[in-house]
């Protein structure tokens, strides 16, 4: 079956960088929309210059990781040139994504007005640290303030240990998700409406909308949340262990997966421990439970203990390493984990994208633009720009 994506169809004109922004834009590409990014001549995007650099190459593997599947072109947006001629592109296009700091598409001369005038069914998404509006619109954010801020990592780390940021930039990741679901209802309402909208998706606010139950804990307890290391506040057990040679987690969302549990690790009389009996009693008593278990699992290897675990339907894996994740073979099987098309260097792996159509085998374009690899086609195909309007405009710079 040939997979038809969603999205084929659509354009998107990502001015965006590093990672929020690119990484929204990525998706739009794996559901089928030309993507077409759009960089300052000579420089580009600052993730070109972040660690680590690909053997053999100048690129980065950060860069080439959220950005594969795109069409790069060069256009300098701070010349009035370049910001007439990115009008012209959004004329042709459905989607612009930037993550500048409020204000600076203004002072482009490229705030929403302005695209709308140039084509009125344009969606424009904004994406920064903390939105368009309020008194901190203007300050500087990245990942670790959206974390911080947001409250994520007050109630990450161990017990009495030090605040802990998140292992993956969930500050950036969630408003870049965020952003794919407002661009998608954007499009669906502008089938709708004919018009276009200005989206104003905030790293904050997407952090506080992932803080799951920890603000109903406060509100209806009174009591802080703090960080518990990898046990789940309100289901026991549910947490990593410590076995002879490594790390596993196992989880009992019920009391039948508890039975099994119990059963599966040979400790079958916890059943009947009044203090274990409900989840509730676990988790009140959860200190002693998680005493008696990690002893328990401290005698053996994790590979003794996952066995039994996994043949009675329990939630249970081992703590994996990045290596061990490029190697599992049901990544491989879902196509999770690919060889990036890469001109110097075969072996640069990047995720597959996980979203899919059940029943058809497609993986994504992992191939990421050099800077400004497609400025002449683009402009040539999209405006029909001759080589010698394209040469003056390099030669001013513009592109």
């Amino acid at each position: 079956m040939i997979e038809q994506k969603p999205l084929r169809g659509i354009r998107v004109l990502d001015l965006s960088r590093v990672l929020a922004g690119p990484f929204c834009a990525m998706n739009l590409a794996d559901l089928g929309a030309e993507v077409i990014k759009v960089e300052l001549p000579g420089r580009g995007d600052d993730a070109r210059g972040f660690a680590p650099r690909i053997p053999n190459s100048s690129d980065s593997g950060y860069y080439y990781s959220v950005n594969r599947g795109k069409r790069g072109v060069t256009i300098d947006l701070r010349q009035a040139a370049g910001a007439d001629l990115l009008l012209e592109l959004v004329g042709h296009s459905d989607v612009v994504v930037e993550n500048f700091s409020p204000g600076t598409m203004e002072r482009f001369n490229l705030g929403y007005d302005r695209l709308a005038a140039a084509n009125p069914r344009i969606i424009l998404c904004s994406i920064s640290g903390f939105g368009q509006s309020g008194p901190m619109a203007a300050a500087p954010a990245y990942d670790i303030v959206a974390q911080a801020l947001g409250g994520t990592m007050s109630i990450t780390g161990q017990p009495d240990g030090e605040p802990t940021r998140c292992g993956v930039s969930v500050g950036d990741l969630a408003a870049a998700l965020y952003g794919v679901i407002a661009i998608l209802a954007a499009l669906r309402e502008r089938d709708l409406s004919g018009a276009g909208r200005h989206l104003d998706i905030a790293m904050l606010d997407c952090q506080v909308a992932w803080l799951e139950d920890a603000l109903a804990r406060f509100s209806a307890t009174g009591a802080v949340p703090k960080p518990i290391g990898s046990r789940h506040p309100s289901i026991t057990p549910f947490q990593q262990f410590k076995a002879a040679d490594g790390y596993f987690v196992a989880g009992c969302g019920n009391e039948a997966i508890w039975r099994r549990f119990c059963d599966a690790i040979g400790l079958p009389e916890l059943k009947d421990d009044a203090r274990f009996g409900t989840n509730a009693e676990r988790t009140a008593n959860h200190a002693a439970l998680e005493l008696l278990l990690q002893r328990h699992f401290g005698e053996r290897s994790r590979a003794h203990w996952l066995a039994p675990l996994q043949a009675a339907n329990v939630p249970a894996a081992p703590i994996a390493t990045v290596d061990e994740v490029a190697r599992n073979p049901q990544l491989r099987d879902r196509q999770m984990i690919l060889r990036a098309e890469h001109p110097d260097f075969a072996d640069l792996i990047v995720p597959g994208s996980p979203l899919k159509t059940a029943g058809v085998a497609s993986a994504p374009v992992t191939r990421s633009p050099a800077l400004g690899e497609n400025t002449e086609a683009v402009l040539a195909e999209l405006l029909g720009y001759d080589a010698e309007r394209i040469a003056r405009l390099r030669g001013d710079g513009v592109i």
